[in-house]
């Protein structure tokens, strides 16, 4: 039953999915009625947050529609991952999941090293050192609000360190699909495998995903892609225990951290798909309802890039260019930085060992 704390959210939503239908529409016009292509070159998703960040930063939003914003940038983002589950085999997931648990623990501590040693030459603080090392390396915003409390950050921190996340994650996403198809090629492995590793937020690896799919048709791209960010958004129950300790050295040994609180949930919820599909397949496989189960799958799959790039938009309309103006030059350079060296880092690995992971 729909209560007045359940309806506040329709606003936002609603808005979402106003600008999800308009980037639908200029992605036709754009690449079907002016460009002539049967089908459009041009990702929905980078339509949508680019219109997003344009239009976010052009208007001033009521309060009526932030909480929906905020509910389709947490929740509906994680019901479209979730959806995601339904192009993969359990087989697949264990496949992609061997290869990308070493690359992932290289970046992470690449980027720590690297990190720790700009403290000292920038002379930043160490508790926005670390946030920003947990954002690049583990899973963005989520990351750094659940590191803040455990070392005491202040809000002026945390704020910089969302804004630091936020740029980077942006540029990356919208770079690094064009990025990758001419560095590896075209390999749908390899890239999914970087865009998993290299970019900062699971939004914004869905994006980029999704970007390459509709750019190059290749869902087996997404599909790493969200494999390998989902892997990775686990390893904030080891990071965050690691910077307590490392923080909170030699002061109170006081746990105020809850693994059960941080663990990102939806993981699950993502795998529970896959069994489903599997179940799926083989019960229907040989049987007359084998093409309403595949017509069911199509619809999934379409509701799923749906609830993706509903959240984009609502990431692009939240997106505030003048706060991000605002932050100091030297976490922006450390940002940058930390975006670089886990970029260049998972090239490196995959270039130099991608005979052993494919």
């Amino acid at each position: 039953m729909l209560n007045k704390q359940n309806l506040v959210v329709i606003p936002g939503i609603i808005l979402a999915f106003v600008l999800y239908t308009l980037s639908q529409g200029l992605n036709n016009i754009i690449g079907i009625e002016l460009l002539g292509y049967e089908k459009s070159p041009i990702s929905t998703a980078m339509i949508a947050i680019l219109l997003g960040i344009f239009f976010g930063n052009i208007f001033q939003f009521r309060d009526i529609f932030l909480q929906g914003l905020n509910f389709t940038q947490k929740h509906i983002l994680k019901l479209g991952i979730i959806l995601l589950g339904i192009q993969l085999k359990p087989f697949e997931f264990l496949e992609f999941g061997k290869v990308a648990i070493p690359l992932i623990i290289i970046c992470i501590i690449s980027v720590l090293i690297v990190i720790k040693l700009l403290i000292k030459k920038l002379k930043i603080s160490t508790r926005m050192a670390y946030l920003i090392s947990v954002g690049c390396t583990v899973c963005g915003t989520t990351a750094i609000m659940a590191t803040a409390p455990v070392i005491k950050a202040n809000k002026n921190e945390v704020s910089y360190a969302i804004a630091n996340i936020t740029i980077f994650g942006i540029i990356s996403m919208l770079i690094y699909p064009y990025f990758s198809n001419i560095y590896f090629d075209g390999d749908p492995m390899l890239i999914g495998l970087f865009l998993g590793t290299a970019i900062h937020e699971t939004s914004q690896v869905a994006a980029a995903g999704l970007i390459y799919d509709q750019q190059f048709n290749s869902p087996e791209t997404l599909n790493v892609a969200t494999v390998t960010k989902l892997i990775r958004n686990t390893f904030l129950i080891v990071m965050i225990p690691l910077f307590a300790f490392l923080y909170n050295r030699g002061q109170s040994k006081e746990k105020n951290y809850s693994l059960i609180n941080i663990f990102p949930y939806f993981v699950l919820g993502f795998i529970g798909m896959i069994i489903v599909r599997n179940i799926g397949d083989y019960q229907f496989l040989n049987n007359k309802f084998y093409y309403d189960w595949q017509s069911t799958i199509e619809f999934i799959k379409t509701l799923s890039k749906i609830s993706l790039t509903m959240a984009m938009a609502a990431i692009g309309l939240s997106t505030n260019l003048r706060d991000i103006r605002k932050m100091g030059y030297k976490p922006f350079l450390v940002g940058f930085i930390g975006m670089s060296t886990v970029g260049i880092v998972s090239i490196l690995i995959i270039s130099l060992y991608f005979n052993y992971i494919i």
